[in-house]
């Protein structure tokens, strides 16, 4: 807490009386982070259903941290490593986002005629997952691999009639 009220330019009291404690700043925070769960992949009406689902795997950008660049790691996973408990509510945020980022991949592949749509939005939450994991872990671009690998998974569950 005393970092984050130095970066934040609080007081503790300030931030205290806010929130009772760092469980629940990071509950809101991860409660606020997105709400509408990657409206800029999957709210784009310029983009055919094939094409959204291949853009939730463009690359996040990279931010700075002291003088080197690192690439940000998914909050949600994030508090799903750091808070053990697996009823503290971050944890439970982070486990409701990541079934809604899969049910949103799983609406998607049904909209571009995926035989088993489910799966498929499955398949590509857990590449996106692992693509964020490893992303940091090596500090290395990641995603344009996955994005690959992930229109390999998209064009073998879409028949080719299907695809616009």
């Amino acid at each position: 807490m005393d970092q984050l009220c130095e970066v934040a330019q609080v007081s503790k009291r300030t931030a205290y009386q806010h929130f009772a404690g760092k469980d629940e700043l990071v509950t809101e925070y991860l409660r606020r982070f997105d709400p509408d769960v990657m409206p800029e992949v999957f709210d784009r009406p310029d983009l055919t259903p094939r094409e959204r689902l291949l853009a939730a795997f463009e690359a996040p950008t990279t931010a700075t941290q002291g003088t080197e660049d690192v690439t940000p790691l998914c909050p949600y996973i994030a508090a799903s490593v750091e808070i053990r408990d697996p009823h503290h509510p971050a944890r439970q945020r982070a486990h409701d986002y990541k079934k809604a980022v899969a049910a949103r991949l799983a609406d998607t592949a049904r909209e571009a005629g995926a035989a088993d749509p489910e799966q498929l939005g499955e398949q590509l939450a857990l590449l996106l997952d692992g693509a964020s994991a490893r992303n940091r872990a090596l500090n290395a671009e990641t995603f344009p691999t996955a994005a690959a690998i992930a229109a390999v998974l998209i064009d073998n569950a879409i028949p080719a009639t299907a695809r616009r």
